[in-house]
This record gives C-alpha cells, structure tokens and sequence, in this order.
C-alpha cells in the first residue's frame, strides 16, 4: 500500500479510530476490536488512533494487547489531557481535570507506555488545549519526551491556528488532529491552511460524521443506551431532519458511482491532499474492509466540483456548549 507523510511521520494513507471499541459508542467487544487491529495489519493499515480517555484507559489497554509481538510493524497515536490519577478503567466519572501542565506530561506519558506494552509512542497529541496552560510550556515537556526517546513526535487536537504557530515555534508540531469531513469544513478555513504554511500533517477524524454519512444510523432512537451520538446536537430535532437530507445526497451521489455512502465520504477527504490522513473509527472487521476499499474510489475534478455544490455543511454544532468551548483554542 502506498503510504502518506506526516510531515516526517510515514504512515498508511487510511488510518484505524479505535475509540468505539471501549468507549462513547454503545456496546462494545474486546476481541472483536483486537480482531479488527488484526485485519487492519493484513490489509495495509498500519496508523492506529487510541487515547488515554478512550474507556477511560481501557482502550490503550487492548491496543497493547492487540499489537503485542508486532509492536513494530504498527504506528501508534495516543492522547494525554485529562489526568488520570484516580480514574477507575472504564468509569468515565473518576476522570480528573484537564491540565497541560509538564508535571502531567511527564506523568502521563509512562501510564500509556505501560498500557500500550511498548517503550515508546510514534505520535503523543495533546488532546485539548488547556487554557489555563501556556502551549509553549505543554509543548516544551513534550519536546523532552522526544528528546529521551519516548515519544517520537508531537501532536495536537482540536487546536486554533495561533496556538498551532506558537506550539511549532518551541518544536515542530508533526501532526494536528481535527475533526473534519464531508458535514465538517471549519479546518478549511484556518487550521488545514496553516498546517500546510508549517509543513504539518492533518489527521481527519470522524471523516463518516460519526456513522451518519455511512447510513449507519438515521435517528438517534436506533443507536445503544450510553452512546453519546443520542443527544448530539446533529442527530436531534430540526439539526437531524437537515443532516438527513444531506445524508441522502451522499446516498445519491456513491448510487451513481457504484460505491457505498462510507467509501465516497472517505475518498472525498483523502482527495483534498496528500498530506492527509484520515482515520476513520470502526470496532468490526465488516466496516474496516468496507472503508479501506476507499482507497480505490477515484473521484475526478467534475464529482469533487459537484460534491462541493450538492452536499451542505452539516445542521448544528459538532458538540453541546461545553464540548464545544474545549475546540479551536
């Protein structure tokens, strides 16, 4: 499989979320996900996307499990922002606040080494940007993290464009971590282009709008009890009635191109740049062969021109007012 560049991270053109095997998307399986990092191997797909929040914990967990014995052949992100310190696995509750400090960096680094079963993590992001926290101080801990090997480059989530810039002055930042998809353009206005000023990659998650644009799902009432899609703001009232319409254009659109709604969605994103990949979240083997056969859609000028005129941004924020207020800063 041909590969992408993360600034100087080489790395599959698709990646693997596996956020939705623990954690915020209903019921889960372990060895399923196990399973599904498995076949990702097999099929080419080497950049896997955890996180210390995933579960809380438990995600970093079965990763480690699931690449134990190959830990080389794949390419890990993780994430540290909140802490952790008294956080039970799996009980969202005990999750402490949110802090950038070094002291937290350093600390948080050798909990996912020892969860993820390895020496050292190809890419560390900062899953949000803590206020209250100059980037340069986060940043500064994180550049001795590369220095003493165990981290071996540095990434940021959801961040603005100024604090990307000011991140990057006090070490070059590799990648930068965003929402963005078919339903979520916002990084087209800042993010994507200073990232692209700075040499840094750009990791779309979510590039399916969370299942929606994969017709996994039309109305909140068909997914499990305790995922957090049932009272996102896109998925209710008027937003969802909207959002179902735009859903539908996809439909129409990969009917026509003899390809499913997911591969059309995905292949849009990974059109818009080589030095983008986007890393779609799935916990089953079915839906990760489906997305990877996105990498064969090849969308010419007049279907991108005609997506870009047809399909709308999506109805409503991509969070409620508190998620919202952690983004972009």
């Amino acid at each position: 499989m041909e590969q992408r560049t993360l600034r100087d991270l080489e790395v599959s053109p698709l990646g693997l979320g596996c956020m939705g095997m623990s954690a915020f998307y209903g019921t889960t399986d372990e060895q399923e996900g196990v399973d599904t990092i498995h076949r990702a191997l097999e099929l080419g797909v080497n950049f896997l996307d955890t996180a210390q929040l995933y579960g809380p914990l438990t995600n970093e967990s079965l990763v480690g499990r699931a690449v134990k014995g190959r830990r080389d052949a794949y390419v890990i992100a993780t994430k540290f922002n909140l802490r952790m310190d008294d956080a039970v696995p799996g009980d969202r509750s005990t999750v402490g606040r949110q802090d950038g400090s070094p002291e937290h960096v350093r600390t948080s680094i050798e909990g996912s080494l020892k969860r993820l079963g390895t020496d050292y993590v190809d890419l560390y992001y900062q899953h949000r940007v803590d206020p209250h926290v100059p980037i340069e101080e986060t940043v500064g801990a994180l550049g001795e993290l590369v220095a003493q090997g165990k981290i071996r480059h540095i990434g940021l989530s959801e961040a603005s464009a100024e604090t990307i810039r000011r991140a990057h002055a006090v070490h070059p930042v590799t990648a930068v971590q965003t929402e963005y998809s078919l339903w979520s353009r916002d990084p087209e206005d800042e993010i994507l282009p200073t990232c692209r000023e700075l040499g840094i990659g750009f990791v779309p998650y979510s590039p399916l709008g969370r299942g929606f644009l994969a017709g996994r799902f039309s109305s909140p009432e068909e997914l499990d009890e305790g995922d957090f899609r049932r009272n996102g703001p896109r998925f209710t009232g008027d937003n969802l009635t909207a959002n179902l319409r735009l859903a539908a254009k996809v439909r129409e659109i990969a009917a026509e191109k003899d390809v499913t709604p997911a591969q059309l969605a995905i292949a849009w994103v990974l059109a818009q740049g080589e030095d983008l990949v986007p890393i779609p979240g799935t916990k089953r083997r079915t839906y990760l062969e489906q997305n990877v056969g996105a990498l064969d859609v090849e969308l010419t000028a007049a279907e991108l021109a005609r997506i870009d005129a047809e399909v709308p941004r999506a109805s409503g924020d991509r969070y409620d007012a508190a998620g919202m207020a952690a983004v972009n800063r």
